[in-house]
């Protein structure tokens, strides 16, 4: 089973919060809204107003920026594909936005207008890779929405690439936090420019607009984002030894103030929680009975390290339940999901993780399996 396809199954898991377990209260903040998520699976350790539609500013280009990282890893774009800048997309040299500074009927690679999109914000970088992907920004908005829907972004909708105010673009913290989430995961061979801290094109000069990639060695990511109607928006991400954490903040009130809340919701997760591995990867938890195969029985695990992350302190009381779904047949796929893996704290699921077989199981031959269908009618009698 593929990370990606595991990563998948816990995004269907309900969001869970353990901030009555925790002795000290998550901070309050002067924002619209915000969440505090671990990235690992998915859990909301804090929160407000985390599904409170808001206009997202340029927090936007991270859907932008997984379009376009997704298409060059599936091949449909190049790194030294050349993109135009045309005259809907072109910035006019106005520095009032946010902008890369392509010139007019100008070029740059795909790879340069990717950093020009994380990196210096520039919504003309933005709007020309939506018409280079789509032939105009609305058609673009269209696959961003259809992208949307398909991570688990239950709350959003964007009606252009850059995040300038437009009725009816809309995002939520939580749905940041989940797009944050696959982009790490989903891109991760382009995620470190999401932690370049500056970027030159056309000789301008532009630094990172993210503050704490200069104070925070452990933050790695992500973007930020600003509009009069949207306030001071930032989401980023930081990882402490196992512990990977996704902050989302919308409509702080000041670029200090994003930045000082985002440290207190970092300083708060990694003071109360934990990152505890339940079960290590390929370790046989059951040999379990197949029926008309080759074999009577096979090795059933966890394709990837089952952790969870939880109050700090309260490892030891994690109890785990194997449930497999149904009698298992021949033939089976070695990696082919045949159950999961319960892990529950106080009486209380907190995670749980696919199952699969570890081996592969063939189908026997036809006596063999008519010996089987006998035993199976008579083990059914009783």
């Amino acid at each position: 089973m593929s990370r990606t396809s595991t990563l998948a199954a816990l995004l269907l898991l309900p969001s869970l919060s353990y901030a009555a377990t925790v002795l000290s209260s998550p901070p309050e903040l002067d924002n619209k809204s915000y969440v505090l998520m671990d990235y690992q699976t998915g859990q909301i350790l804090a929160a407000k107003n985390e599904n409170e539609k808001l206009a997202p500013a340029s927090m936007t280009k991270m859907m932008t920026s997984y379009i376009v990282e997704q298409k060059l890893l599936k091949g449909q774009l190049t790194e030294n594909e050349n993109v135009r800048v045309n005259e809907d997309a072109w910035c006019r040299g106005n520095r009032s936005e946010s902008c890369m500074f392509v010139p007019l009927n100008g070029t740059a690679s795909v790879m340069q207008m990717l950093r020009g999109i994380i990196v210096q914000s520039g919504n003309d970088s933005a709007k020309a890779m939506a018409e280079h992907i789509a032939g105009n920004e609305g058609t673009f908005a269209h696959m961003m929405n259809q992208e949307a829907k398909r991570i688990g972004m239950q709350n959003t909708n964007f009606m252009n690439s850059t995040g300038l105010p437009s009725e009816g673009h809309y995002s939520t913290a939580k749905d940041m936090a989940v797009l944050a989430q696959h982009i790490i995961h989903d891109s991760a061979k382009y995620y470190p420019i999401y932690s370049e801290k500056e970027f030159t094109f056309n000789n301008i000069k532009q630094g990172n607009r993210n503050p704490l990639l200069y104070t925070d060695p452990t933050v790695d990511g992500l973007k930020t984002g600003h509009t009069n109607e949207a306030g001071y928006c930032l989401t980023t991400s930081s990882k402490r030894g196992p512990m990977r954490l996704i902050t989302v903040v919308f409509g702080a009130p000041s670029v200090n103030a994003r930045a000082i809340q985002t440290r207190e919701l970092l300083a708060w997760g990694y003071a109360n929680y934990e990152t505890v591995r339940v079960k290590p990867a390929g370790q046989t938890l059951k040999s379990v009975k197949v029926w008309f195969g080759t074999d009577n029985e096979v090795p059933v695990g966890l394709a990837d390290d089952f952790s969870v992350t939880m109050p700090k302190g309260q490892a030891g009381d994690i109890k785990t339940d194997l449930q497999i779904s149904t009698a298992l047949n021949a033939p089976l796929q070695s990696g082919q999901v045949i159950g999961k893996l319960v892990a529950s704290l106080n009486g209380k699921v907190i995670s749980e993780k696919p199952v699969v077989a570890l081996k592969a199981v063939e189908e026997a031959g036809f006596f063999s399996r008519m010996v089987d269908h006998i035993k199976q009618f008579f083990s059914n009698l009783f």
